[in-house]
């Protein structure tokens, strides 16, 4: 019996970790690997919820440590400090990612694809027409979902032609308004009532690390900021726990609004001037608002990245 392949996006699931998961997994089924199976690194949000209850999928099952020499297929991220526990001892077979490629090394070679696109799935979507195999109405709508969920219905500055594209053919395959769905779908991730704050923190959180400082960004999307910073000193409580048990020089917290496209963020650590300098604005009670800011990849990160 051949080994299994575990295929999985990164720790803090979004929904195109989870759907391109998914996806991948029955392409290659297509394709006559049979011997693969998509998984999770941790708890599914209420938006990537939406999706499966949508489609009556179950979730995948939840993975926390490899066995050595596990072999492997990481989409939607490469660093290995987001992905999962003994990532560097696996058998990487495959790569399929959109994002920058940093603290990252394999022992064999592999099938690597990057592209600069605003979602995995748009990569995968590609794929299936270079292999030339048929799209189910599922699996457009799993793309569909990932795509609108990483690109906020195609208005965040990720967003790139080849995405557009993408959700236009991938639209006429479902054959429903995608645009009502996809919106339905970003405000089911949007109700944040009972998260704990250390869950909220940690919804969307990437682990960073440049030349040994350690940091976080993460994101919650919402509909009304102010009404997520009426939990701000738990929320500061939390993050402070993180920075302290992490050993952390900066956690940024996004509460991102997805319908006028700003952010408000939460900065705390030793290395706050990093945000200040990012974005020549001073921090006030540990916050700045941030017009127009809505990625993490595309704004927040290079900004903060270059300052650190």
């Amino acid at each position: 019996m051949e080994k299994e392949i575990l295929i999985f996006g990164h720790k803090n699931p979004d929904t195109d970790s989870i759907c391109s998961s998914l996806v991948k997994e029955r392409l290659s089924k297509k394709l006559k690997m049979e011997n693969v199976r998509a998984v999770r690194l941790g708890k599914i949000n209420k938006e990537t919820k939406y999706v499966l209850d949508y489609l009556k999928l179950q979730e995948p099952e939840l993975v926390e440590k490899l066995e050595d020499g596990q072999q492997v297929i990481m989409v939607d991220h490469n660093e290995f400090n987001q992905s999962v526990e003994k990532i560097e001892k696996a058998k990487i077979l495959e790569v399929v990612d959109h994002h920058r490629i940093a603290n990252f090394e394999t022992l064999e070679p592999l099938s690597y694809t990057a592209r600069p696109y605003g979602c995995t799935s748009t990569i995968l979507l590609e794929e299936y027409k270079i292999k030339n195999v048929e799209i189910s109405k599922e699996e457009a709508i799993l793309m569909a979902s990932s795509i609108m969920s990483d690109t906020l219905l195609l208005k965040s500055p990720t967003t790139t032609e080849h995405d557009k594209k993408a959700l236009e053919e991938l639209e006429k395959i479902i054959g429903i308004d995608i645009k009502e769905y996809g919106l339905e779908m970003l405000k089911a991730g949007t109700d944040l009532n009972d998260f704990t704050a250390k869950e909220l923190i940690s919804l969307d959180a990437k682990s960073l690390d440049k030349n040994g400082t350690k940091f976080i960004i993460a994101q919650v999307n919402t509909v009304n900021i102010p009404d997520v910073l009426k939990r701000q000193e738990e929320l500061e409580n939390a993050i402070k726990e993180e920075i302290e048990s992490k050993g952390l020089e900066l956690f940024v917290l996004a509460i991102t609004d997805i319908l006028n496209s700003n952010s408000e963020i939460i900065a705390l650590g030793n290395k706050v001037d990093a945000v200040e300098k990012g974005f020549d604005k001073k921090l006030e009670n540990n916050r700045v608002f941030l017009e127009g800011v809505v990625s993490r990849k595309k704004q927040l990160l290079p900004n903060i990245d270059k300052n650190i």
